[in-house]
């Protein structure tokens, strides 16, 4: 353990220092609060003494910088003029012990021992909320090369803020790769917000994403927030982003420049924090060679490129696939687990997807539903042609 001592008198920091070191721990001295707030800025600490009354700045006004800036190390108030009313004071304003003076021997064992146990609690929560994030971030389903590079690169953009242009096919799984970054992102706590643009009429988007004032329009009889504020904190999905009008497109791009909105009918600009992804099936460079989309939003929004690969271009994941769905739709409907036979699933191997995967899952439960508990080769030659007819 790395422990900083902060106390005026040199006796205390030699006794306490002795007791410490005895312990294994590195320790480190000030002899002042300024001097002390110094040191605990500028290095990593697992614990921290402080006495209350000391020259320059007192231990009350170290401990109220700390913990006004996030510290999550430990602090030990000390003091020899203690009563249970600055014990408690302490205490309420984030201590995580107080001590009289002189000290105790073993008083200061217990309560070191405490604070180890505290923080192996810390370092293992932590552990375990990255194992979690890993656990739900590892929903894209698949070993094949192209699927194994899109899962390398979700864990190496997910942690940073950067924004992320996600392509493929209809079908193919954009946002669950969408998902997949924020669950594994700081913002995962704060909202997970999905805009459809190619669904929502163009007279409408702007409404959507930025939000109205009442009176703005006919229809407007309140104010109402858009998805830009109610994605603060978190993430912001813009699907089929290659759908979205020039108008909305140039107010997107400004959001994305300047971190700030303006509602419709709205005069006063909002400040927003929220982290974009977008995905689209369209060819964007096309989009912009033809003038329906603007290249200036389309570098603001592919700082990082993610294309999923189609189904058919992964046909090895298939048997993956097709047993996560066979249990998922299983499980909804409330039957016993189905099967399939060897050749089914390479059945399923040479159909052409041209829906991808939700044209998979659609398929799998079609043939849970009309099939016996063991799938066969004819009922997918069967059931899974588009020209077959009940």
């Amino acid at each position: 353990m790395k422990v900083l001592i902060i106390d005026d008198e040199r006796a205390i920091r030699r006794a306490l220092k002795e007791i410490l070191e005895f312990e294994d721990c590195t320790v480190l001295e000030a002899e002042n609060g300024k001097e002390g707030l110094e040191i605990a800025k500028s290095n990593s600490l697992d614990l921290i003494f402080c006495d209350i009354k000391m020259p320059l700045m007192d231990g009350s006004e170290v401990l109220d910088a700390l913990t006004s800036e996030g510290n999550e190390v430990p602090i030990i108030m000390i003091s020899g003029h203690g009563t249970v009313e600055t014990a408690v004071h302490s205490i309420k304003k984030g201590a995580f012990d107080f001590i009289e003076k002189p000290l105790d021997l073993n008083r200061i064992l217990v309560t070191l021992r405490n604070v180890k146990d505290r923080n192996n609690l810390v370092q293992e929560t932590k552990i375990l909320k990255t194992t979690v994030k890993r656990i739900k971030g590892s929903s894209i389903i698949g070993e094949s090369e192209g699927i194994q590079k899109i899962k390398e690169m979700i864990e190496k953009v997910a942690p940073s803020d950067a924004r992320v242009l996600i392509t493929g096919a209809n079908g193919t799984g954009k946002e669950l790769v969408a998902r997949s970054l924020h669950d594994l992102s700081n913002r995962n706590k704060m909202p997970f917000i999905e805009v459809n643009c190619a669904a929502i009429p163009s007279e409408l988007i702007e409404s959507e994403l930025f939000g109205h004032e009442k009176g703005a329009f006919t229809s407007a009889v309140k104010d109402k927030k858009g998805k830009f504020e109610l994605a603060s904190g978190g993430t912001l999905f813009l699907d089929e982003i290659g759908d979205m009008s020039l108008g909305a497109q140039a107010k997107v791009l400004r959001a994305l420049q300047e971190n700030v909105i303006q509602k419709v009918g709205g005069e006063k600009d909002v400040k927003v924090n929220c982290r974009v992804l977008a995905a689209t099936n369209k060819d964007l460079r096309k989009e912009i060679a033809e003038g329906r989309f603007r290249e200036d939003l389309y570098h603001r929004l592919a700082v990082i490129l993610i294309h999923v690969p189609s189904l058919n271009d992964r046909k090895d994941d298939i048997p993956l696939l097709a047993e996560h769905f066979l249990t998922s739709i299983c499980q909804e409907h409330g039957i016993a687990k189905k099967s399939f036979t060897p050749k089914a699933i390479k059945a399923l191997q040479n159909v052409d997807w041209t829906g991808n995967i939700r044209e998979l899952r659609n398929i799998i439960e079609r043939l849970i539903i009309l099939c016996g508990n063991e799938i066969q080769e004819e009922e997918i030659q069967t059931y899974a042609n588009p020209k077959h007819q009940y």
